[in-house]
C-alpha cells in the first residue's frame, strides 16, 4: 500500500472526493503512521462489507493556529471523522460542540465524529494505553500501584485513565515542580481514596511500593542521546516497565528495563489501540476486530 501524501488546507478546501473521508491532524504529520493502520483496516472491513469499500483515510499538515479553520473545512466536506494528535489534542477540546464526558478531565480530544450538530469529541487514549499495558504485559491497570513519568498533556491523560481504572496508588514524577503540582491539583479531586502523590525523578520516596507499573509519558528517549527518565535500578523493583514512545522502539529506559531483566514494552500498541477505538467509534466495529490488521500495518510502515 502506497503512503498517504500528506495534504494542506488548500487541498481540504477544494475538496470534491466522493465515498466517506476521515483523517488525522497534525504538526508535524508526515511520519504519522495512522493512514497506514487506518486503510488497512478499512480495507480488511471493506472485503466482507461493501459499505466500506469508498471509506479512505487522510493526512493533513495543519499548523494550530489554522486548526479552527481546519475544523470548519472538514465538516463542510462532510468528512465523517478526524484524528487529532500535536498539538490539536487540547486546542480542539474547547471547539467541539459536544463532548465525551470521559474526556473531560483529560482536557484533550483525539477522535472527532461529526454529527448533525457538529464535531462530537472524544479521547481513545486512556483505552490504548490500558489496553496495551493489558495485552503486552499481561497486567492491568486495577488494582496496581502505577509510578507515572511525566507531567504534560500525554501524563495528564494516562494519570485519568489509571484512576479511572482504579489504580491502587498513583506517584507522578517530574522535573518541573509547578508542572507537577499543576497536575497534581488537576487529579486529587479525580482520586476519591486512591493515594495520588508526586516528587522530583530524583527524589524517589523510601516507601515506593515494589511491583509498580511505570509509564513514562514524557518526550525523554526521542532524540539520541536522552537520559532515560528515571533511574529505574534505584526504585523498589517494578513488575513492568512502558514507554508511550515507539519511535525509536528501543529508548534508554527500556534499555535499562532490560538489563533488570523487567518485562517492558514500547508505545505502538497504545497508537494501535487508540485507532482501533477510534475506528470503532465512527463504524461501530468492536475495537478488537480491527487491532490486528492495524498492528501489521503500524510495524510495517515503521520498518
Amino acid at each position: 500500500m502506497s503512503a498517504e501524501p500528506v495534504l494542506t488546507l488548500a487541498d481540504l478546501a477544494a475538496w470534491a472526493r466522493p465515498g466517506t473521508s476521515l483523517a488525522v491532524l497534525g504538526h508535524p504529520i508526515k511520519h504519522s503512521v495512522s493512514p497506514a493502520m487506518h486503510n488497512a483496516a478499512l480495507a480488511q472491513l471493506a472485503a466482507v462489507d461493501p459499505r466500506y469499500a469508498d471509506w479512505r483515510y487522510f493526512r493533513f499538515e495543519v499548523p494550530p493556529d489554522d486548526l479552527p479553520r481546519a475544523l470548519e473545512l472538514l465538516q463542510a466536506a462532510r468528512f465523517h471523522g478526524v484524528n487529532l494528535t500535536v498539538p490539536h489534542k487540547v486546542i480542539a477540546f474547547g471547539r467541539v460542540a459536544r463532548l465525551d464526558p470521559a474526556a473531560q478531565p483529560a482536557g484533550a480530544v483525539n477522535t472527532l465524529r461529526l454529527e448533525p450538530a457538529g464535531w462530537h469529541g472524544f479521547n481513545t487514549d486512556g483505552y490504548g494505553l490500558a489496553t496495551a499495558i493489558r495485552a503486552e504485559l499481561g497486567r492491568p491497570l486495577a488494582g496496581a500501584h502505577v509510578l507515572l513519568l511525566g507531567a504534560g498533556g500525554a501524563a495528564r491523560g494516562a494519570a485519568v485513565e489509571c484512576l479511572r481504572q482504579g489504580c491502587a496508588s498513583l506517584a507522578i514524577a517530574n522535573r518541573s515542580a509547578g508542572n507537577l503540582q499543576a497536575l497534581l491539583d488537576i487529579v486529587r479531586p479525580l482520586a476519591g481514596a486512591i493515594p495520588v502523590r508526586g516528587f522530583a525523578p530524583g527524589e524517589a520516596p523510601a516507601d515506593l511500593p515494589a511491583g509498580m507499573i511505570v509509564i513514562n509519558a514524557t518526550s525523554a528517549g526521542l532524540r539520541p542521546g536522552d537520559p532515560a527518565p528515571v533511574d529505574l535500578a534505584a526504585l523498589p523493583r517494578p513488575a513492568a516497565v512502558y514507554d508511550m514512545i515507539y519511535n525509536p522502539p528501543r529508548t534508554p529506559l527500556l534499555q535499562a528495563a532490560a538489563a533488570l531483566g523487567l518485562p517492558h514494552a514500547h508505545g505502538l500498541g497504545m497508537l494501535v489501540h487508540q485507532g482501533a477505538k477510534a475506528l470503532e467509534l465512527w463504524t461501530g466495529v468492536p475495537a478488537h476486530c480491527t487491532a490486528p490488521a492495524m498492528a501489521a500495518a503500524a510495524r510495517a510502515a515503521l520498518a
